[in-house]
């Protein structure tokens, strides 16, 4: 890892990067020579970034790994997997739960029905566990994402 996958190394000499980010000043970023992007003011050489960010993400999936949310989903998703053919009717009642919540018919009569078909479902302790265990962990990674999304401004 830590390499960008795909580049080509064209830079036979060196060569300068004018900016043509959105703060059109025209400033020479990076210089490019035949190793790669060298550093050059603030920005950092290009293998050091990738570094840099690798070992970024590594801490962050640590740090999400320690989180309680994700550990009370695991130690449930791991519950689950010891119950066999529990995780396919998890994964059915998600699905249709998914497909009334996204429908825009407005079909009650359907909805009841699936509620009804699904109580004693949901009643099940390990079922009722692991679907808030997992709704926890998805809302921490929302908001995580919607975090990241803002502080880079990312329309």
């Amino acid at each position: 890892m830590g390499s960008c996958h795909g580049r080509q190394d064209r830079h036979k000499k060196t060569q300068e990067i004018v900016c043509a980010c959105s703060c059109n000043t025209g400033q020479v970023h990076r210089k490019v020579d035949d190793t790669g992007i060298q550093e050059k003011g603030n920005v950092l050489d290009e293998g050091d970034g990738m570094d840099n960010m690798d070992r970024a993400v590594d801490a962050f999936i640590a740090a999400i790994l320690v989180s309680e949310e994700y550990r009370c989903y695991a130690v449930m998703r791991d519950r689950v997997k010891q119950d066999p053919g529990l995780k396919e009717q998890i994964d059915d009642y998600r699905r249709r739960n998914y497909e009334f919540q996204t429908s825009t018919d407005g079909d009650f009569e359907n909805l009841d029905r699936f509620e009804k078909e699904y109580e004693n479902f949901r009643e099940n302790p390990l079922v009722m566990d692991f679907l808030a265990a997992e709704l926890d962990f998805c809302r921490m990674m929302q908001r995580i994402n919607m975090h990241i999304v803002s502080r880079l401004q990312f329309e």
